[in-house]
């Protein structure tokens, strides 16, 4: 029997408002992360590893440095037919650019009658997760519906942050309602303080795909969204199934991390899942050979190095992620990600921060709970993240957990 022809399709026209300023020239999966990653790296190496080489990524909202990334990195074989191509809106089917998720994939039609794949994966750019999807394509089939949903346990507790996918209880692979952040929904029967709250992954049947999102646009009262109007469609006609994340199985996956998966929408949780990397047992481990994560940087960058070794003047890092070409010269770094070509100088300290491309720390400075973003340039006694009131002053962004957040290109000054 000849393999199923699968199409690949990632998301990735999101603004990323609540990731501001690290989006104000950028899309959200263009937004780097973890040193040498970009956000949309994450969703490609899940691709790429479950064995769908043909991929397209659907870009819209300041794409240029997305589509450089995939241009310079991505690239698959021409004698095997494979490809990662990025598609631009193109108004193909009106004078608007993309309404939705789901009218992404409706102007983009034309890639399933070119491709005509049997079955099509899609997916958001924006999460950091691993997953085997050659596992749910094959609990796809099985199941014989045209939908299936990917859902990920979450303590009930906070359903209402999530699209919650509710099963029947007589048949607990069929979804009885898909329910958008609800204020009261049912416990899973094996976990009554648990539901499954959609991880925005599905598989689709190409023609039921075709035939969902034609009928959509031509609703005039829909938000042409996949998870909000899509899939309760399928849901209403008892034609959607779910995927529990927990059965999959990827390869050198541990315990701690094997069911991992975070949603980095706002700046906190994009701290947050820097934290998770760092540990001595990390909640995702980025040293998983088995699954690798792939990137755009390449062995022609110098290793990191750490220079002075006089007890006043030590340059040295501890609970840290450090990238190649990072200098760090007579200064301390302490539990943070540093990535390509950062530069931290003498009587220095980097404390539970962020710090991106080319980023320069110059002496007796301290940077404390703080992202950098790409070139930011710390004149000597600065402080970043140490008086609130005065990073506001300088214009720098104050999350609710009390991150800074310095935007590309800012010098700081004291």
């Amino acid at each position: 029997m000849a393999s199923p022809r699968v199409l690949a399709i990632i998301l990735a026209g999101g603004e990323g408002k609540r990731l501001m300023p690290l989006t104000v020239d950028r899309a959200k999966p263009a937004v780097p992360f973890g040193g040498i990653y970009r956000l949309i790296d994450f969703s490609l190496s899940n691709m790429i590893n479950s064995g769908f080489l043909k991929v397209v990524v659907l870009t819209q909202y300041k794409s240029h440095s997305l589509d450089r990334h995939i241009s310079k990195t991505w690239r698959m074989s021409d004698m095997l037919g494979n490809y990662i191509a990025p598609v631009p809106a193109q108004q193909r089917v009106g004078k608007h650019w993309f309404l939705g998720s789901a009218d992404a994939i409706y102007q983009s039609l034309n890639l399933l009658d070119d491709e005509r794949p049997d079955y099509v994966v899609i997916t958001g750019a924006d999460n950091i997760y691993r997953m085997d999807f050659s596992q749910m394509l094959d609990h796809h089939i099985a199941s014989g519906l045209p939908l299936t949903v990917a859902g990920i346990r979450q303590p009930k507790s906070l359903a209402d942050q999530f699209g919650v996918i509710e099963t029947d209880p007589d048949d607990r692979g069929h979804i009885k309602a898909f329910v958008e952040k609800p204020k009261e929904t049912p416990g899973l029967p094996d976990s009554p303080d648990e539901v499954l709250a959609s991880m925005g992954n599905y598989i689709m049947n190409a023609d039921a795909l075709t035939q969902a999102v034609t009928v959509d646009a031509d609703d005039e009262s829909s938000k042409h969204d996949m998870g909000g109007n899509i899939v309760p469609w399928f849901v209403g006609q008892g034609a959607a199934g779910v995927y529990d994340f927990k059965d999959n199985d990827v390869p050198g996956a541990t315990e701690r991390d094997r069911d991992y998966w975070r949603d980095v929408g706002t700046v906190d949780a994009f701290f947050e899942a820097h934290q998770d990397l760092i540990s001595v047992s990390p909640v995702f481990n980025l040293y998983n050979s088995h699954w690798p994560l792939f990137a755009g940087y390449t062995n022609s960058m110098p290793p990191a190095k750490f220079v002075y070794g006089h007890h006043e003047r030590l340059g040295h890092a501890v609970d840290s992620i450090v990238s190649p070409g990072v200098i760090v010269s007579g200064g301390e770094v302490i539990s943070s990600v540093l990535s390509p070509e950062v530069r931290v100088n003498s009587w220095s300290s980097v404390r539970e921060s962020v710090l991106m491309d080319g980023v320069i720390v110059g002496r007796n400075t301290v940077v404390n709970r703080a992202i950098l973003d790409k070139y930011v340039v710390v004149e000597e006694g600065a402080m970043v993240g140490i008086d609130p009131e005065h990073d506001r002053e300088r214009g720098f962004t104050i999350t609710e957990s009390g991150i800074t957040v310095v935007p590309k290109g800012h010098k700081v000054t004291r």
